[in-house]
């Protein structure tokens, strides 16, 4: 009889305990994830644009955020980003919770993004840009206007970027020349400058013709290559040529998720997008 008791206390002593068991399931999934949220949650003043999203972005993967407009996409992006407080949930990077954080500190743990509209300074030069945000993390981008030639330190790298896309050979004329898939693509050296880990690009082929948008394309898969990529974008040629994963929104929760193959067939997915079911559609 001892030595049954002794058997079943020594079992008990040896089998994880289901909080254990959550804690190593937790650890495991942030050892795999470069980003992950927790029912985040944004209301405002009552209208819940974002509600319980729970979004996981593989390390070394390109994640799509599609969904009809008014979907929370852009106020999702404005949260990961620390544009916007959550009103409640997680942001979990690379495991640790940066929701509340300022976009500046966020920067600082290796998050860029670009916007969906273009912010450039029409006035200065593409290489004068790439330089300043390359002195950014040193602080001197801020004094920037106190030496032209100490800004000069980062004109190799500069021209680095430059050429990573594209626009090398125009490095000296001014932004305000470039046609529209060229600002795109600036906003995207700019965005890759200091080497951020975790990318988010904002409807990086919105207003884009069909030349740019394949140009475009390409120069994301270059510059996914060893990070990970969130983007948004209406696109489904851009969703499909680029994403591993997807997610659909509606209405600020997470209609669906998957391959774009398996989301592209899903009936809820079908029905958000054309307002009827799939019946008809292959």
């Amino acid at each position: 009889m001892q030595m049954s008791c002794t058997a079943e206390h020594e079992e008990v002593l040896v089998s994880p305990s289901p909080s254990t068991t959550q804690s190593a399931s937790a650890s495991a999934a942030a050892a795999t994830s470069a980003l992950r949220t927790v029912d985040l949650t944004k209301d405002f003043r009552g209208f819940t644009a974002v509600n319980a999203v729970n979004l996981d972005v593989a390390q070394g993967t390109v994640h799509a955020l599609v969904g009809p407009n008014g979907a929370g996409k852009t106020t999702l992006f404005n949260l990961l980003t620390g544009f916007l407080t959550p009103t409640s949930g997680q942001i979990l990077l690379r495991g640790k919770d940066i929701a509340g954080q300022q976009p500046e500190q966020i920067a600082h743990l290796g998050v860029a993004r670009s916007f969906q509209i273009t912010s450039l300074f029409e006035q200065m030069t593409l290489i004068e840009h790439l330089e300043l945000a390359l002195a950014s993390p040193t602080g001197l981008g801020y004094r920037f206007w106190s030496s032209r030639k100490r800004l000069g330190q980062f004109k190799a790298r500069a021209m680095e970027l430059l050429s990573q896309v594209g626009l090398a050979d125009r490095a000296g004329v001014t932004a305000g020349s470039l046609a529209y898939g060229q600002k795109r693509a600036l906003e995207i050296a700019l965005a890759i400058a200091n080497d951020p880990e975790l990318l988010l690009l904002d409807e990086p082929t919105a207003g884009m013709g069909l030349e740019d948008v394949d140009r475009t394309i390409d120069l994301v898969k270059q510059v996914s290559d060893g990070r990970s990529v969130v983007f948004v974008d209406h696109n489904m040629h851009v969703v499909g040529s680029l994403a591993d994963r997807v997610t659909v929104l509606q209405s600020g929760e997470v209609l669906a998720e998957g391959t774009y193959d398996e989301v592209r067939k899903d009936e809820k997915v079908i029905t958000a997008y054309l307002g009827e079911t799939g019946d008809t559609h292959e």
